[in-house]
């Protein structure tokens, strides 16, 4: 019994999830195929209906919309992004969801903006891989992580 509750709470979305940019978003790479983020985060999630590419939904309640996404692209995960702020994620320099905007230049120098409607996107790029900084109301409001030519905005 006592294993079994270990493996519910190995098998879902991470409550403090950390983003190594350009290289990780809570736990995974780019590339990783459904199976491999299903055996991390679990199976409760929600298929997109409408977006431009497979793409699943984690939240931490259901029909809440506070979680994490990842879309697909040819079977691998193309991009990751944080759904509306989930308090607790990170960078594995310290910014955090919350943080002032100014946060993000101090840590990571002035970097590029894509406009995304009513918030920005602060866009890292290292190598082939871009990580996002999503800003509202001069606060971090979330994190992404995508392959070079994938949307920026979600």
């Amino acid at each position: 019994m006592l294993a079994a509750a270990f493996l519910a709470v190995a098998l879902a979305l991470p409550a403090h999830a950390t983003i190594v940019p350009g290289r990780s978003f809570a736990g995974l790479r780019l590339g990783a195929t459904g199976v491999q983020v299903r055996a991390a985060w679990g199976t409760r999630y929600g298929v997109c209906r409408g977006c431009p590419r497979p793409t699943w939904l984690f939240t931490y309640r259901r029909f809440q919309p506070q979680g994490a996404a990842v879309s697909f692209h040819a079977g691998a995960a193309e991009s990751f992004y944080t759904l509306r702020a989930p308090a607790g994620w990170h960078t594995d320099r310290g910014l955090r969801i919350g943080d002032p905007e100014a946060k993000v230049t101090a840590l990571y120098g002035t970097l590029p903006r894509a406009e995304c409607g009513t918030y920005s996107a602060l866009v890292l790029r290292r190598g082939t891989d871009e990580t996002q900084f999503y800003v509202y109301a001069g606060r971090v409001w979330g994190f992404g992580l995508s392959s070079a030519g994938a949307l920026r905005c979600h």
